[in-house]
């Protein structure tokens, strides 16, 4: 789907022709409406066709009067199906002479308050919507970083009431998820500072003052993953002892209750034996022989208590 918009009193509506839309946006485009603006306004094919891969790193290039800046930005998946809750993915931004045009293959929710035209009014030039789609990636993935530290107090809860793979593999999710965070987050902050030091974005002085605060919040969304990551690297680990150290308490108890059991049974089959054996013909023989085996049992659990086996 294709979508024009243009510019009305520092906020965007959407434009009624192609000629007076300053920013066109493509969501999820087919086949034909990828080729329709290539051709339309002269683009590389890779411009948009890279885009539809999920592991597309950060960049920024040129070709000819166009510019391309490829974005990570944070995606959440609401249904179950999913593998992860949070992930990353491509948004391409092509810069041309007078207008922008945004390329998303993926369902991101840092356009939708400009798709909507409720954003807040601001001087809408390219060099200032661009970092402003920077400045709400950021916000975004602290607004994800914050959900994933909330469930992952949740399930840490949870692991205190039951030990369970089920709970150890949703951590695990949210670890992954923590990855492509800091991974996207830290090719962002490339792809800023990079913008930082180009003349382009010199040509709007106002730009200069706001790519400072785009900076501080990626670094500050930087510095949220890694003391996130960390905290649950060492909460993994430390389940993971805690479930080691229980398996080596049940098999203890199990052993011991083994040899407990291994007296009486080895008394038993001695005396099964098809030989001649002492009190054999004596009518108290078996409440004897029953008597030493619970008195052995009994003598071996106290001293397996003593020893704190139990």
């Amino acid at each position: 789907m294709i979508q024009y918009f243009k510019v009305v009193e520092q906020r965007f509506v959407p434009a009624v022709t192609l000629e007076e839309a300053f920013w066109v946006h493509l969501d999820s485009p087919d086949q034909e409406e990828v080729t329709s603006v290539l051709v339309k306004y002269e683009l590389p094919e890779d411009f948009i066709t890279d885009l539809q891969d999920a592991d597309e790193n950060s960049r920024m290039e040129y070709e000819d009067e166009a510019m391309l800046i490829i974005l990570r930005v944070p995606i959440y998946y609401k249904h179950r199906a999913a593998s992860i809750s949070f992930a990353t993915a491509p948004l391409g931004i092509i810069v041309i002479p007078d207008r922008i045009i945004t390329v998303s293959f993926y369902d991101s929710e840092v356009l939708t308050q400009y798709l909507e035209g409720k954003h807040r009014p601001f001087n809408i030039t390219q060099q200032q919507f661009i970092l402003a789609i920077n400045l709400r990636t950021a916000i975004y993935y602290l607004k994800f970083l914050k959900e994933i530290n909330r469930r992952t107090t949740n399930i840490e809860n949870e692991l205190h009431q039951s030990m369970r793979n089920k709970e150890l593999i949703r951590l695990l999710k949210m670890e992954k998820s923590l990855v492509y965070f800091n991974t996207s987050l830290k090719s962002n902050e490339i792809i800023l500072e990079r913008m930082q030091r180009s003349r382009w974005l010199q040509n709007d002085p106002e730009a200069e003052d706001l790519i400072e605060d785009v900076i501080i919040e990626n670094k500050q969304a930087i510095e949220m993953a890694n003391i996130y990551s960390s905290i649950l690297s060492g909460m993994m680990d430390a389940f993971a002892s805690i479930i080691s150290n229980n398996l080596n308490v049940v098999m203890k108890f199990l052993t011991s209750v083994t040899i407990i059991l291994a007296l009486p049974t080895l008394i038993a089959s001695i005396y099964g034996m098809n030989v001649a054996l002492p009190l054999q013909e004596q009518s108290y023989a078996f409440y004897v022989v029953m008597g030493i085996s619970v008195l052995l049992s009994i003598s071996l659990v106290l001293i397996f208590i003593h020893k704190k086996y139990f």
